[in-house]
């Protein structure tokens, strides 16, 4: 009989290409996770890894494995979350990953309403890069977590999870406000032409236009190997040129207190913009969106507990968001 424990360490190996890796995303020594392995392969009754070098690949056999195992570890999904149905009165931790903007913006109100309604539930919050999302639900690190993709960085199917669309959110092109040549002769502005966020605007007709406007100009973006990051440079490039990036932040909020004290320009969504309007920075509405999911293990989507963290989730969604897919 084949081991779960150990079929999931080899859909991990699959995933991740080598033992070391394996070892540190499910807390195993490399050696324990070698052993495991070699047991399973004694199990199979025929090989299932080939070794080059530091890396490890998986031999036929070893991948149609992989592929029984995502069902079995899908049924097995499925099993706890009808247990869990039938045991009435949600309770325990609930893992939740979620991105800084929807942290702050979408969750508090969430967790209000969870608490009303499963006050037996314990959610455990942990900001969560979408890039690392996927990685920590199949290790059991999260039960269920935030992602979201952009137009210009399209999410890859992740074997072993399944997402639920909840929202999409405009994006904003920030730059420096032009200064007035005579702020005594100025008229008062007009609330109405300024662009809101938290009221949807007419975009950009020409987006590639709009960026292009600041080519010449320094760019700030989040840290390489975040999907916001590649949002940017993928927008930028296809307008026809490279950015040149001269500061990597995170926060939103850091961002845009950069964009007003004129150290450049750059792309923010919707809940990155919320709160008192800077006249020191102009937002121009881009043709883009960010598209945020709720994301789980394939078969989780029925659990009790991940279900109704998503109905608190949509609960609270603001409806001005674009695409919104709030429920009450």
């Amino acid at each position: 009989m084949l081991d779960v424990r150990r079929l999931r360490l080899l859909r991990e190996l699959a995933r991740r290409g080598t033992i070391a890796a394996v070892g540190e995303a499910l807390a195993f020594s490399p050696s324990a996770v070698s052993q495991q392995l070699t047991v399973l392969e004694r199990e199979a009754g025929l090989p299932l890894l080939e070794r080059t070098g530091r890396r490890v690949r998986l031999t036929p056999a070893g991948q149609n494995l992989v592929r029984h195992a995502e069902a079995v570890l899908e049924r097995l999904e499925q099993a706890e979350a009808d247990l869990a149905e039938a045991r009435g009165g949600l309770s325990g931790a609930l893992r939740i990953g979620a991105f800084p903007t929807a942290t702050r913006a979408i969750v508090p109100a969430a967790l209000i309403t969870l608490a009303r309604r499963h006050p037996g539930l314990e959610p455990m919050v942990s900001e969560t890069d979408p890039a690392a999302v996927a990685h920590a639900l199949r290790a059991g690190d999260l039960d269920v977590a935030l992602v979201h993709e952009y137009d210009f960085v399209p999410a890859e199917p992740e074997p072993g999870l399944a997402t639920e669309p909840l929202y999409g959110e405009a994006m904003y092109l920030a730059a420096p406000a032009a200064p007035d040549p005579d702020p005594a002769a100025a008229p008062d502005p007009d609330p109405a032409a300024a662009p809101d966020p938290g009221r949807p605007a007419e975009p950009e007709p020409d987006q590639g236009a709009a960026l292009r406007t600041h080519a010449r100009a320094p760019w700030i973006t989040a840290t390489p190997g975040t999907l916001c990051h590649a949002m940017t440079v993928r927008a930028c490039q296809a307008a026809g040129f490279t950015p040149r990036i001269r500061h990597r932040v995170d926060e939103f909020a850091t961002v845009l207190a950069l964009v007003a004290a004129g150290q450049g320009v750059a792309v923010v969504p919707q809940l990155g913009v919320t709160g008192p309007a800077d006249p020191a920075v102009h937002l121009t509405r881009l043709l883009m969106q960010r598209r945020t999911k709720l994301a789980f293990r394939s078969g989780a989507g029925a659990h009790p507990a991940v279900a109704a963290f998503g109905a608190a989730l949509r609960a609270a969604v603001p409806p001005d968001l674009a695409g919104s897919r709030a429920v009450q």
